[in-house]
């Protein structure tokens, strides 16, 4: 992933949070787990605190816009966000 670009940069102190908007370029569409390592590393927090909201790209194009939210703490996160039903192992 190159070419990072902030679009808009937000703090929620209500939440706890920063809401944040970004590009990047990319050959293919990042996973959720490769993004998240990135924003890690370039804010400095844990991978547990962010929470990506979406990864959008347009037809042709290598540059994806990402909607994301990194929170203070893992117990913010998991007060704020609606909790994701897991996924059943077959047995």
């Amino acid at each position: 992933m190159e070419n990072f670009k902030i679009l808009e940069e937000k703090e929620n102190p209500l939440f706890n949070r920063r809401e944040i908007k970004f590009s990047i370029s990319a050959e293919i569409t990042p996973s959720h787990q490769e993004v998240e390592d990135f924003i890690s590393k370039k804010f400095s927090t844990q991978v547990e605190a962010i929470k990506i909201k979406g990864i959008h790209g347009s037809f042709g194009s290598k540059t994806f816009a990402i909607n994301a939210n990194i929170y203070k703490t893992r117990e913010d996160l998991e007060k704020t966000e609606p909790k994701q039903k897991e996924k059943v192992k077959p047995e």
